[in-house]
């Protein structure tokens, strides 16, 4: 049995995150969301750098801007998060929840060697507890 405080990041991750671009239309990217079942996903630049992320909470913002002054659509640049945290693939599995614990994010970039490798939830994390302790039924 692998103990919690050995398990990284890395372990269980979404090795393959949805990536959007900043020039991308806000409402593709939210059918993207809505198709893959997912409350985020990281923003990166033509290089691959890590820019910004997308949640449901940015979609609503620009809901509400749009209801209120009787404009839709736009891009991902104009409603993104641009103050990401973000974690390392050799995070601990315990650090990681206490990101979760102290913000209000549900997700995490997760990053080695400065490039994006993957994306954590907090679901992810139970889960990985979950699986780690077993059940008790």
């Amino acid at each position: 049995m692998t103990l919690v405080k050995e398990m990284r990041a890395r372990d269980f991750m979404v090795t393959k995150p949805v990536l959007f671009t900043r020039d991308m239309d806000l409402l593709d990217a939210v059918s993207v969301l809505i198709d893959r079942r997912i409350s985020g996903a990281p923003v990166v630049d033509e290089r691959g750098n890590l820019v910004g992320v997308l949640t449901e909470r940015d979609f609503l913002k620009a809901a509400l801007v749009a209801g209120y002054h009787g404009e839709s659509g736009g891009c991902v640049a104009d409603y993104m998060t641009h103050e990401v945290q973000a974690v390392n693939a050799d995070d601990s599995l315990l650090d990681v929840a206490m990101g979760f614990a102290e913000t209000k994010y549900r997700g995490f970039p997760v990053m080695e060697d400065n490039r994006v490798v993957g994306y954590v939830t907090r679901r992810q994390v139970l889960r990985a507890v979950i699986d780690t302790f077993g059940t008790s039924r």
